[in-house]
């Protein structure tokens, strides 16, 4: 592929990304949900904010929300990245480093 088209397809990428993002946004979210009605039996996760929750419980609920939340990012990123390579045979971002 040329020079010009490889420059190009980073900028190409970003919708793609986005839209997988969004995606991936949405599988974490439920992700989340069902892990924690499967370790407290309760529907909702506790709001930092809410008076009626200990400090271990919202830092619990964060803790697993975010390690989910960076598991399915990763894996959402990674796929559509081997996708683009795939079909286009070219890395979609620059360089070997990741997000900024």
């Amino acid at each position: 592929m040329g020079k010009k088209k490889r420059q190009k397809l980073p900028l190409a990428y970003k919708p793609v990304g986005f839209v997988l993002g969004w995606a991936g946004g949405t599988l974490a979210g439920l992700a989340f949900q069902k892990t924690w009605k499967l370790i407290r039996h309760e529907d909702d996760a506790p709001d930092a904010l809410d008076p009626d929750r200990g400090w271990g419980e919202i830092l619990l609920a964060a803790a697993i929300q975010g390690a989910i939340f960076a598991a399915v990012r990763s894996a959402v990123d990674r796929s559509g990245a081997k996708a683009i390579e795939r079909s286009t045979g070219v890395w979609p971002v620059q360089g070997s480093g990741g997000r900024d």
